[in-house]
């Protein structure tokens, strides 16, 4: 899942960024085409321009959100120990910003119809998470068939914990999750 930024103007990176703190911080139904245009320093047209629509505009922030956390999550993952898998938990817990109100995907997919433009994206993000936990449980567990059922398990774990972030702001079901996580690993 790649997104345009690289063929972005520096309009439509401002643009970009705005849209995306406050579709992550008031939700994207709450957030308006003039709210995003006024605070990015542009017209609507401009907007329009560069975008085409609201719901280009949404797909491009999940698009963007994806791969600033996929950077981290790989970085992440190139400098941990075994078990790896356990990464995905720490890149939930360490980056406080990008999750302060949960999943952005998840909350996304609470506001967006099925056939949203933007579903697309919140689709590939999952697999891709879950694609790669699976990568990483594979690591530690050498039958492939209990190694698929462990990386679904963490997946869940991984998933319910996020969504408690967003509810209630506490990192402690994640704590939690992590630590049954490593009990299942080791």
């Amino acid at each position: 899942m790649k997104s345009d930024e690289l063929r972005l103007t520096p309009g439509a990176r401002r643009i970009l960024e705005v849209a995306s703190q406050l579709f992550y911080r008031d939700g994207i139904h709450a957030v308006g085409v003039d709210t995003i245009a006024a605070e990015s320093g542009v017209t609507k047209r401009t907007l329009y321009d560069r975008f085409g629509s609201k719901d280009a505009l949404v797909a491009a922030y999940l698009r963007r959100r994806h791969e600033l956390w996929w950077q981290q999550f790989e970085q992440r993952i190139a400098g941990a120990e075994s078990p790896r898998a356990l990464v995905v938990f720490d890149a939930y817990l360490d980056d406080a910003a990008m999750v302060s109100r949960g999943c952005a995907f998840v909350n996304a997919a609470a506001e967006l119809p099925r056939d949203h433009a933007a579903y697309t994206a919140i689709r590939e993000h999952k697999q891709a998470v879950r694609d790669r936990l699976a990568e990483l449980v594979a690591e530690d567990c050498p039958d492939p068939a209990e190694a698929r059922r462990l990386a679904e398990h963490l997946f869940l774990l991984v998933e319910g914990a996020i969504v408690h972030r967003g509810l209630d702001d506490s990192t402690r079901p994640m704590d939690v999750a992590r630590e049954i996580a490593r009990d299942l690993l080791v």
